[in-house]
């Protein structure tokens, strides 16, 4: 599996790539949290001054978890990065549409388990469940879409494999279906028919902690 180098549209993805704006809910809970935490580390001061010292050791310890999560606010957009750079660095992958509900659907991507990429693949199957992507106007099960495989997290135990990779389709970096298209093509008809093949471990894979199936 390799990078699929395309011309992001920044401005239509931060409209649409969903996995961006998690980054940004994220970055405004972790705000809005801090703001409270600012706000009770000022009660507690105040009942501090009134004689109470357990007030004071609260305020200090608000103020604290305050500052975490400004600190989190600020380097968590940072750690996950742009649109362009995102594409620029995960692998594309073939996925499958393997559910519709009634105002989402499931996506199952087939992906390289391994951190290592030169040695043979350890397949697995990653599932995300997204609101829209762009072209797609009905959502039909077995609907080809390209994705770029975003690794997430890995186990210290197991730190060869990845734990956590969510699909993020090319859709949402570009409204240009030639673009997309072409991704598509890109992916050899072997690695959608394993993909296709795997369909009937959904179950499977949603039992798992973090979505991702080693096939």
């Amino acid at each position: 599996m390799k990078v699929f180098k395309f011309e992001v549209d920044e401005t239509f993805a931060k409209k649409n790539n969903e996995m961006l704006k998690d980054t940004r809910r994220l970055q405004t809970s972790a705000v809005i949290f801090g703001v409270l935490l600012l706000a009770l580390s000022v009660a507690l001061y105040a009942w501090w001054r009134q004689g109470e010292v357990w007030g004071l050791v609260g305020s200090i310890i608000a103020v604290t978890f305050a500052l975490v999560s400004f600190f989190l606010a600020v380097a968590v957009p940072r750690k996950v990065g742009g649109a362009q750079q995102l594409y620029d660095t995960y692998p594309l992958a073939p996925a499958m549409i393997v559910e519709v509900n009634e105002r989402d659907f499931v996506i199952m991507a087939l992906v390289n388990t391994n951190v290592d990429p030169q040695i043979p693949p350890r397949w697995g199957v990653a599932l995300r469940t997204v609101s829209r992507v762009n072209g797609i106007k009905q959502a039909k099960l077995g609907t080809r879409i390209p994705v770029a495989a975003v690794q997430g997290r890995r186990s210290v135990r197991e730190d060869e494999h990845w734990d956590e990779i969510s699909p993020m389709p090319i859709a949402w970096g570009t409204p240009d279906e030639d673009v997309v298209n072409t991704a598509r093509r890109a992916i050899p008809e072997d690695q959608w028919t394993r993909l296709d093949k795997a369909r009937k471990r959904l179950d499977d894979a949603k039992a798992t902690r973090y979505n991702l199936l080693v096939l």
